[in-house]
Order: structure tokens, then C-alpha cells, then sequence
């Protein structure tokens, strides 16, 4: 499926800020160099590298050289083979140059305990049976914490915080519970972070409430509408579109989530996504907000 010419010119100049390609550990459709001349050919300005285990900055160094004019950013997820909630390495990833911060997703305990289903005929996560093999041999991390018994947020996490705000980088929500979410959202204000996305609300083991997104809006965040999460069912697409409504696109950001080699093609997925804004009712202001201006405001 080809996204319009249309589509295509609203999402020009944009950041894809969240997708998944080689050289990654699980196979991918794309890799990083091969993505950045796509971008460059249908008119993407760049993209951020999320990978659940390593850090990426690196690689998008390599990338920005390799390839100009496509500004691939790096990121570090904070699972276990990270070290978890780790202040070293997102210092030592920030100094290489890493832009997004996720926070804990296959090791958090929200997504470690989580028993939300997927809607029937959902593709599942493609991690799901990594981090099965993982376990199956006993390489079990540690539940990556954001919140102490008391509920109040980590002494770690408030490090990692004021590390990302020294940097002025983007903090992202990961797999956590919406009560986590709202909780590191607060405590990152305090610490001075500036640019706040909260992951895919509507995944599987998030779905956020509308209140609780109306919630994190008004604190500042961008609520991330990713391209998969109702492509592969995991979401409707007419509950996304409601959601986006309720909370105001300006508040919304869009990304593809792609990678994955079943799925399409990750320079297609924004536009694709236009598309399916447009159909159902989206103004190409509201689009351009959501895909663009937003992306780029993250991208920095």
C-alpha cells in the first residue's frame, strides 16, 4: 500500500521518532544506512533509533556521517542490559550524543506483570519471545523500578532526571503503568525537564485513559499516537482517532513504530498515517502539527 503524494507532502521535513532497525537483536526489515536514503528520498528529515536493549547514538553517528542530510538520532532504553535505572549510562549516552531517553519497557514491572490481552487477531511484539529465550536460560534483570513502596518516586530515577534535564533531553515514558506515568511525569517537571513523550498510550499494557491523557497534556507531554499500535491491532483505529480528538492534536505526536519485517515499509509510515488521518476527518493543519511540527520540536 503506497501513501498518497498528498500524504507524503504533509509529513515532508518531519522525524520519525520512534522505529526499530538493523543492526538490532532481532531481524529487522531495514537497516539504519539503508532507512536514512529512503528518508532522503521521500522527503523525511531524520529519525530516532530505539532499540529495547543497547544504546544507539553511536550507530546514528555513523549514519549522520554516512549518510548527510538525514539527521538519524540516538536513544538508550533503560532495561537491564542497561543497568536498569542507570544515571551512568544515560550521562555517557548523552555525551555521545543520544537524544530520547525511554524509560523501562520489557523490564518494567508494569509490562513484567502485565495481563492485559491483546484485541483478537493482534500481531503480537516481536520482543515477546526474546525475552522469553532470555528467561528460559535463566537471564532474568531485575524489575526496573520507578516508584519506591511508598510510592513516591526513586532516588535513581530523580538522577536520571536531572541528567536528562542538564542535556535538555527528551524523556519517554516506556512500558509503564498510567499511575508510573503520571508520577515520573510530575517528579520531571520538578527536575526541570523540558520535552516530555509518553509512549504509545494506547499499547497493549498502557492504555491510558483519556482523563489520564488530558492529564499529562496539561503538564506539558506529548501523547504519541505510533502508526502499529492500530495497524496491528492492538487499538482501533476510530478509538486512536476519538483519543487524539480528546486530548487536541497539538498535543499529539506522530510516529511509525516500524520496523518489524511483516509491517511496512518505516519511510512509509508516517505518510500512511496521514492518510489515515485525512480519512477520517483530520485537517492538514492538525496533521502537520502531530507529524511535523511536534517531531521536530522533540528532535530539538
Amino acid at each position: 500500500m503506497e501513501p498518497s503524494k498528498a500524504a507524503r507532502d504533509l509529513v515532508a521535513g518531519a522525524y520519525d521518532t520512534h522505529v526499530h532497525v538493523a543492526p538490532d537483536v532481532m531481524e529487522r526489515r531495514i537497516d539504519d544506512l539503508d532507512l536514512a536514503r529512503r528518508c532522503l528520498e521521500v522527503g523525511l528529515a531524520g529519525f530516532v533509533l530505539k532499540s529495547h536493549y543497547v544504546t544507539t547514538a553511536e550507530r546514528a553517528a555513523v549514519v549522520r556521517k554516512a549518510v548527510p542530510g538525514v539527521d538519524a538520532l540516538g536513544a538508550i532504553t533503560l532495561n537491564g542490559s542497561m543497568g536498569g535505572m542507570n544515571p551512568a549510562a544515560v550521562e555517557i549516552a548523552a555525551r555521545l550524543g543520544a537524544r530520547v531517553v525511554w524509560m523501562p519497557t520489557v523490564d518494567s514491572r508494569n509490562q513484567r506483570t502485565s495481563t492485559a490481552a491483546d484485541l483478537p487477531g493482534a500481531k503480537p511484539a516481536m520482543w515477546g519471545a526474546l525475552q522469553a529465550d532470555l528467561h528460559a536460560q535463566g537471564i532474568v534483570p531485575d524489575v526496573v523500578e520507578v516508584l519506591d513502596k511508598s510510592g513516591a518516586v526513586t532516588s535513581k530515577l530523580r538522577q536520571v532526571l536531572r541528567v536528562i534535564a542538564r542535556h535538555d533531553l527528551v524523556l519517554a515514558t516506556g512500558h509503564l503503568a498510567s499511575y508510573e506515568i503520571v508520577a515520573v511525569v510530575e517528579a520531571a517537571k520538578t527536575e526541570g525537564v523540558r520535552r516530555i513523550v509518553v509512549t504509545h498510550p494506547e499499547f497493549t499494557s498502557q492504555r491510558l485513559s483519556v482523563e489520564d491523557q488530558q492529564r499529562l497534556a496539561a503538564l506539558g507531554a506529548l501523547l504519541e499516537r505510533c502508526f502499529t499500535t492500530p495497524y496491528t491491532g492492538k487499538v482501533s483505529w476510530e478509538d486512536l482517532f476519538a483519543n487524539i480528538r480528546a486530548v487536541g492534536p497539538a498535543h499529539s505526536i506522530l510516529s511509525s513504530d516500524l520496523g518489524q519485517p511483516f509491517n511496512p515499509p518505516v519511510e512509509d509510515g508516517l505518510a500512511l498515517f496521514a492518510d489515515r488521518l485525512l480519512a477520517a476527518g483530520f485537517t492538514e493543519d492538525e496533521i502537520h502539527t502531530m507529524a511535523v511540527v511536534n517531531s521536530r520540536q522533540v528532535a530539538g
